[in-house]
This record gives structure tokens, sequence and C-alpha cells, in this order.
């Protein structure tokens, strides 16, 4: 097999040859029939039925965004107070004075959320947000921030939640995959496909990465002296060679999860197209998520796509921002902030807008956040370092209570001091919105029953008000 020509086929019947999945890469993460479940139905009433993650790459700095810290300027320029320090704290960090805050900071919807000025669109659906104050995670740089927030370990190798979330409920659609990723470029994110992957699990439960460059599946259309009934009889010789070959080895699940993404491949033929077509869209709905605009037009296509995939029964769809770690604002945070920050504020104001006008946000969980935040203490003079001990996501729909914040960092935003969320417990809350009880959704690897959390995680519950 030529792994490395999977990415970059040089022609039709290379594609077809070399390509595991088929099409745009999308065969080896489709979930196909009853064989591809571990558990149809779930455990509880599921308040939300689909997932958007929207992941900020590179750390979003919460001390400017959601989490208002009036004392952060007050100290500005100041060594963090002795109070703050804890074993944890770096020295070189603990002697680097406090970076204040330059953005205006204003109290939005009936609960009166803190939102800073950087996302003024994203504002005014204070009332449905949930934001989350106190989470935290065991990566410190961005390889393990990143792996743990998708896998929730620090070292790659473990399934991701999308493949955790279609492990546990399948596939609302048979023609198109359950769990799809789409960046903002065609930069690589840190540790690239793992953190969509399927870890220890089969081949077939990994995330299907759609492209970034305006046409999210290509090879979707025959050649033209190629008809659907030829397809479908190059399919069945296909399939009948490679199960043949197959059944002398029933551990090798990337064989069947070819023959189960070829399969995949040629039903999205036929519905695909439909799904992905954002020709169909008014100018209106583009303008929404800030289509018509260049600085928001990438960000704005990927959510709207976003929301026309969960519309065609699409279980769980990531978004990158600033593929390749361009959140990360070690210096001139505000120029990299302001810039990015504008990028998506209006796509994901539209995305909230446009579920809730169509009556999906009620079932379908939106989460913003990224891999860590950052410190209150400056670094470079300008910008600010890696803060996994103490963050800001917000999650909205999917059954949450929102118009208020959860849990709570000290006065400098540097530790989560009330309702500390791990990354164990914001994946065990995600899979309990969805329906799932963490512990008993289980994967037996190498004689080991493993869950999502390894054991640590608990589901807030007091997101649904309970």
């Amino acid at each position: 097999m030529h792994c490395h020509r999977y990415d970059r086929p040089t022609s039709r019947r290379d594609f077809l040859q070399t390509a595991g999945g088929g099409f745009g890469g999308v065969a080896l993460a489709a979930l196909m029939g009853d064989k591809a479940q571990a558990a149809p139905l779930p455990h509880r009433a599921a308040k939300a039925k689909n997932v958007i993650f929207l992941f900020m790459e590179g750390g979003p700095s919460h001390l400017d965004t959601f989490d208002y810290k009036p004392l952060l300027n007050k100290l500005a320029g100041q060594s963090l107070p002795a109070s703050f320090k804890t074993p944890l704290t770096a020295a070189g960090e603990a002697r680097s004075p406090l970076l204040e805050c330059r953005r205006t900071w204003k109290q939005h919807g009936q609960g009166g959320l803190w939102i800073s000025d950087w996302f003024p669109r994203v504002a005014e659906h204070a009332d449905d947000l949930a934001v989350i104050r106190s989470c935290a995670s065991s990566g410190i740089n961005h390889a393990g921030g990143v792996c743990s927030m998708n896998t929730g370990s620090i070292f790659g190798g473990r399934p991701s939640l999308g493949a955790w979330a279609s492990y546990g409920l399948g596939t609302e659609n048979q023609n198109l995959p359950a769990f799809v990723v789409i960046k903002d470029s065609e930069a690589s994110v840190v540790n690239g496909v793992r953190n969509w992957g399927n870890g220890f699990m089969p081949a077939v439960y990994q995330g299907v990465e759609f492209n970034s460059d305006g046409t999210p599946i290509k090879y979707l259309e025959n050649p033209k002296d190629v008809d659907r009934q030829r397809q479908r009889d190059k399919l069945d010789v296909f399939t009948a060679l490679n199960r043949e070959f197959n059944a002398s080895r029933a551990s090798n699940t990337e064989l069947d999860a070819r023959i189960q993404g070829f399969e995949l491949a040629y039903q999205m033929q036929a519905e695909a197209p439909g799904a992905v077509d954002l020709k169909k869209e008014t100018a209106a709905t583009k303008k929404l998520y800030g289509m018509d605009q260049k600085e928001t037009a990438v960000f704005g296509r990927n959510c709207l796509l976003a929301r026309r995939l969960v519309e065609n029964g699409v279980r769980f769809v990531q978004l990158y921002s600033g593929a390749g770690s361009k959140w990360d604002s070690h210096a001139g945070i505000e120029a990299k902030h302001s810039s990015l920050c504008h990028s998506v504020d209006q796509p994901i104001a539209g995305l909230l807008a446009d579920l809730k006008a169509r009556g999906m946000l009620d079932e379908t969980l939106v989460i913003w956040g990224g891999e860590f935040g950052r410190t209150p203490m400056s670094e470079k003079g300008d910008g600010r370092d890696h803060n996994p001990t103490g963050f800001t996501m917000w999650m909205a729909g999917g059954g949450v209570k929102g118009g208020q914040p959860y849990g709570a960092t000290d006065d400098l935003g540097l530790y989560a001091v009330e309702d500390r969320l791990h990354v164990h417990d914001i994946h065990s809350t995600i899979l309990y919105l969805l329906g799932i009880d963490h512990t008993q959704l289980i994967y037996e690897h190498k004689r080991r029953p493993e869950r999502i959390d390894q054991n640590e995680g608990h589901p807030y519950k007091k997101l649904l008000g309970s």
C-alpha cells in the first residue's frame, strides 16, 4: 500500500487504487450498517442529536474574550502576587509582569454575561451561551493540549471524541459519514489526523476530513463513460475480492473500513452533492454567515457547511479555526487575536442564528474552545503563554441552559477554583448531552475495558439546570 499517496492522487485510477476509503478520503470513517455500531440506542433521553465543535487551534485567551478580570488591569505591570503562586507556577512566569487586557467589556443578555468587544456578534446570542469558565487540561504544550482536548490523553493513540460518539450512536444517514472534520486552511493541525482518529477502535470510526478549498468532496462524479450500474458492478467485484482476502484476517480493521468505505463512496455519489452544495443557499443566508466579506468568508462557509451536514444526519462535525496553531499568541496578541476573532465572530453568530431559526439548535450542541487558555502574565512584552490550569469554553443548544457562566477561575484567571472541569469531565458531559452514559460506553482493548474519560470524568449536570 502506498499510504503516502492517499492525500494527493495523481489520477482517478490512482485515487481508486490507493485511497482506502474512496472519494476525498471519506471511506475510512463512515459508519455503514449494524456492524459499525456499538450501542445503537442512547442510554438515556438525549438532549442533543448532533455536535458542532468549533475548535480554535492554538489556545484563545479567555482573559480577553469571555472571562472578565478587572483586577488584571489594576495590577498590570506588577509581578504575580504571592497569593496566586503555587508549585505549578514556573519561576520565569512568576517574575513576568501581568499583562493588561485592552478590551472593552459589556454585559449581555438577560443573565448579564460579560463578553469583550472581540465577539460583538456572538454576544448578541448571550442568552444561548453556557460559558464554562473553569476548564482545565493536562496538556501544557500544543501537541499534548490538542491531543488531550480531542482524545482525553496527552499521548496519541486513543480514539477521538467524535469516534466515541460515532461508536456509541452510529449514524443517522447511511449515505454520509458520521464524523466530519473541516479546517480553515491547508495548514496542518498539530498531531494531524490523530486528532480525529479511531485509536484502538476499528478504522471505520475515524473522522473524515473534507477539503477546505471550496470543493468539500472530490471525485463525486463518475467519468462520462461510466454509468451508475457499471460503477455498481465494479464495486461488487472489488468487495468480493476484498472480503475473500479479509476472511482469514479478522483483525484487519483497515481493510474492513476500506470495504465499507467504497460502499459509502458509492452511496455518497447520490446524496453528498446535494448536502454540500451551498449554491442552494440564499444570498441572505450566506451574508448571515459572513460569506460576503473576505475576512469571514472561509469560516463562514465552513459553518454553513456544518449546518447542512448535521441537517442531513452527520452526527459530529468539527471545524478548525487557525489551523497550524494560529491562535497561539506568545507575542503580538492584540494583532493576532483581533484578526482571528473577527474571522470567526460573524460566522459563529450566523450559525447560532440559523440553527435557532430552523428549530435545530435544541438538538444541536455547539461547542467553542481551544486546547487551553492564556496566562495573565505577559510573555515577550505583548503576548500571553499557555494556560491549561484555568480557561474558558462555551456550549450552546443541545439542552444546555444558556445565558449564564458556570464555574470560575481566580481573580486573575490563572487557576480554575470553582467547579473545575477537566477535559475528562467535558467529554463526559458532551456524551451525557448526547444521551450516552460514558461509564457504559466501553470498548474492550487488549482485554481492558476502555472509556473516553479513562475512568476519571463526571458529567457536569449543572449545565442542564439540575
